[in-house]
């Protein structure tokens, strides 16, 4: 059965952010500059789908992430912790990201608050 948003609140207040493991809700596409496109369904009914999406010019979103994002979109794999991936940036980009704890905390945050991912943690 899935948390209630009170039940995921409290686990997320009682673990460190840095412990965390990320998990991908949605495909990508990545470009020859290793640029990522997330790819989001329009609808999830089922139903739906199949009576409107035959309509539409396209039966979903893409959000087109910047160097930072993909990067930090590309390592998340279900496995590696929020520490790990900003370590792995830090070493990619070096001098390039500044303040890489916050603004990647951040960003996974709002990725997990629009729904793009999940974390192990809670499921």
């Amino acid at each position: 059965m899935a948390l209630s948003f009170k039940e995921r609140k409290k686990i997320l207040k009682s673990v460190n952010t840095l412990d965390l493991t990320p998990i991908k809700l949605y495909s990508e596409e990545v470009d020859k500059d290793e640029l990522v496109t997330v790819i989001i369904p329009k609808f999830k009914n089922k139903i739906v789908v199949k009576l409107i999406s035959p309509k539409l010019k396209s039966d979903h979103f893409k959000v087109k992430l910047d160097k930072f994002g993909s990067a930090t979109w590309l390592k998340i794999n279900s496995k590696t912790k929020v520490e790990q991936i900003i370590k792995d940036l830090k070493k990619k980009f070096g001098d390039e990201i500044t303040e890489e704890h916050e603004r990647t905390t951040k960003f996974i945050f709002q990725l997990y608050t629009q729904g793009f991912i999940s974390f192990k943690e809670l499921n």
